[in-house]
């Protein structure tokens, strides 16, 4: 038998434990040796900055997170016109906050810089979108992931899980799948456990399907109405809307020829 351990809040503990592999720390480059001198000189007039090094041909800078904008601003400025990716680190449970960080290209120069800065948990971070309009989506999926809160976004809400979600996926904290209690833990934190039994479990594995599941699944060549029972038998697909595509004739399988040449 498995021994025993208290299930008390185990949806609040950090699953996360330092004991599996980490690759070597790579090595970094002082900004001074590289072809980023140059803009580090005028950035660092400009900023505050942490820290500054190279690291596998990416120029790293630590800023506040106060100065994001005005950061983004200068590096476009000097040629960084390309918004490639945002997104965030979790470090609730060791510095409790979040590392966001940003990263741009110059495409004349083939350069390309990583902005990093720390946010505390409750902490708010300014929007970037009014340098970077590519942002939008990248910001959106912060806050919808980690939960981190973004100011003057124009359309600040969740862009891949629904509206009404209950928790952030990409945090730690969050209910591994697997977990004895993740199967009821939107059930309960958005309806109530007096609801298992109306809603059922929650499958949480993204790759299963249910094909004799006929309100949530169609199987091709097995279509079958929503709610009827499900057939056994395949069969050919023949079908065409009504008053359809004008110049298509409904299809029949064992009509169908292959044209050897064009006409």
């Amino acid at each position: 038998m498995r021994k025993y351990s208290d299930k008390k809040d185990v949806q609040l503990k950090n699953y996360y434990k330092d004991r599996f592999y980490h690759a070597p720390y790579t090595a970094k480059i002082n900004v001074d040796e590289s072809e980023f001198k140059q803009d580090y000189e005028i950035l660092k007039e400009q900023i505050g900055i942490l820290d500054s090094f190279i690291e596998l041909d990416f120029w790293v800078i630590q800023i506040n997170k106060e100065d994001n904008i005005k950061t983004l601003q200068i590096l476009k400025n000097l040629g960084y016109v390309s918004f490639t990716e945002a997104s965030a680190i979790d470090f609730v449970a060791s510095r409790n906050g979040f590392e966001v960080f940003y990263q741009l290209l110059n495409i004349d120069k083939k350069l390309r810089v990583r902005v990093k800065t720390f946010v505390g948990v409750k902490e708010r971070l300014q929007s970037v979108t009014s340098v970077f309009k590519g942002a939008n989506w990248s910001e959106r999926e912060i806050y919808d992931m980690y939960g981190i809160f973004i100011i003057n976004h124009p359309n600040l809400k969740r862009i891949l899980m629904p509206d009404d979600w209950y928790g952030h996926p990409l945090l730690k904290t969050y209910p591994l799948k697997g977990d004895e209690f993740a199967q009821w833990y939107e059930i309960d934190r958005i309806f109530g456990k007096e609801y298992r039994e109306v809603v059922g479990p929650e499958q949480r594995d993204s790759g299963f399907v249910d094909d004799k599941d006929t309100l949530n699944f169609a199987r091709i060549y097995h279509e079958t109405a929503k709610g009827a029972n499900p057939k056994e038998i395949s069969f050919k697909q023949e079908y065409q809307e009504e008053e359809g595509v004008a110049f298509v004739k409904k299809v029949k399988r064992d009509q169908a020829k292959i044209l050897e040449k064009r006409r």
